[in-house]
């Protein structure tokens, strides 16, 4: 078993409280899903910058990241069919990256 990493991108902050409600349980109720396999649930993420030969720039970049979560999974496709479940996957407001986490 490996670790992935899910880079979430897109979705956006509730409006409301009810909203934010609504969501945090979708969240929680995914999770709950997942069980064991969640390693970190990890965080939403600010406003990103990107670092480069040329400079910084503070723009968030072409894909902005908005969370991550690490999980634990037989394979790449595992860890992809987990990631299908994601509520941002669900709704179509989002997407996940799933990467392998290479231990060194």
């Amino acid at each position: 078993m490996a670790n992935y990493l899910f880079i979430y991108h897109g979705g956006g902050m509730p409006e409301t409280q009810e909203e934010g409600e609504k969501a945090m349980a979708q969240w929680m109720a995914w999770f709950g899903e997942l069980g064991d396999a969640v390693v970190d649930g990890g965080n939403p993420v600010g406003k990103s910058s990107t670092v480069s030969a040329n400079g910084v720039t503070g723009d968030g970049g072409a894909n902005p990241t908005s969370g991550y979560t690490v999980v634990r999974a037989a394979s790449q496709e595992a860890a992809c069919e987990l990631a299908k479940g994601c509520p941002m996957v669900v709704d179509g407001s989002g997407s996940v990256e799933v990467a392998e986490i290479i231990e060194m």
